[in-house]
């Protein structure tokens, strides 16, 4: 759960870089929320509080797929390739399920704070 509050802390922080477990952590807890918020809104015959609830977390959601982009190497510009439904996605799954950058890179310093020169 402190891996999910640690992304909406950081709302609009889009320079840096995101470990993997941040990453699929919030993924996870974003996951959850959402089945229990579209649970709500069936029983209660809503559909408001999935709408805001989406909107509450698509702009995190945004800043952490990028910093797990710069935690590989790549641009954050990279996120538009989501824009292609299916290869898109298949795409961005891959490059998050990649390990980091093991050294600093053009995005900052490797966030599990280990770099190889100092190994």
């Amino acid at each position: 759960m402190e891996w999910y509050i640690s992304v909406l802390k950081n709302y609009v922080v889009f320079n840096g870089r995101a470990r993997r477990k941040e990453y699929w952590m919030f993924f996870l807890f974003n996951f959850i929320f959402s089945i229990v918020f579209g649970f709500l809104d069936g029983v209660l015959g809503t559909s408001f509080l999935s709408i805001i609830y989406a909107l509450a977390v698509l702009v995190p959601s945004i800043a952490v797929s990028i910093r797990r982009l710069h935690d590989t190497g790549r641009s954050g510009w990279w996120i538009l390739i989501t824009l292609l439904p299916l290869i898109g996605a298949i795409v961005l799954i891959i490059f998050a399920i990649q390990e980091g950058d093991q050294d600093s890179n053009d995005y900052g310093p490797n966030p599990k704070g280990v770099d190889q020169a100092l190994a």
